[in-house]
Order: C-alpha cells, then sequence, then structure tokens
C-alpha cells in the first residue's frame, strides 16, 4: 500500500508535468507569434513613411495654391 506521501508526490510530479507540457505549448506560441509581430511593426512603419510623403505632398499643393490665390488677388471671405 503507498503512504500518503507517495500520493501526494505522485499529485504534485503529475501537476509540475502538466504545467510543463503548458509551458511548452506556450513557449511554441511565442517563438510563432515573434516573427508575426516583426512583419506587423514592418509594414506600420511602412505605412507611416507613406502617411509622411503624402503630408509633404500635400503641404506642397497647399503653398502651390497659397501662390495662385495671392497672385489672381484671391481671398476666401477674409
Amino acid at each position: 500500500m503507498r503512504s500518503v506521501t507517495e500520493n501526494v508526490e505522485n499529485l504534485i510530479l503529475e501537476r509540475l508535468r502538466h504545467i510543463d507540457d503548458r509551458l511548452s505549448n506556450i513557449e511554441g506560441d511565442v517563438r510563432e507569434l515573434k516573427p508575426r509581430v516583426t512583419v506587423v511593426e514592418e509594414h506600420l512603419g511602412n505605412m507611416v513613411l507613406s502617411i509622411s510623403g503624402l503630408n509633404a505632398r500635400m503641404d506642397r499643393f497647399d503653398e502651390g495654391l497659397t501662390r495662385v490665390e495671392r497672385r489672381m488677388d484671391l481671398r476666401g471671405g477674409e
């Protein structure tokens, strides 16, 4: 007959194995997610650059429109 101590040790070992299995699964998930997060970060960086470029173009259009308005002496309700 097993002693109470052996039963407790077996229960603890069983739980520890279960925890170890779950940690292994989590490690695998994290390993898979790292490259995906990197790709998302790269895409986000590219989007920021694109928006910055568009803003620069809009600024140039605004400057050109302001020059045209000034030359034509147009003042939008001012």
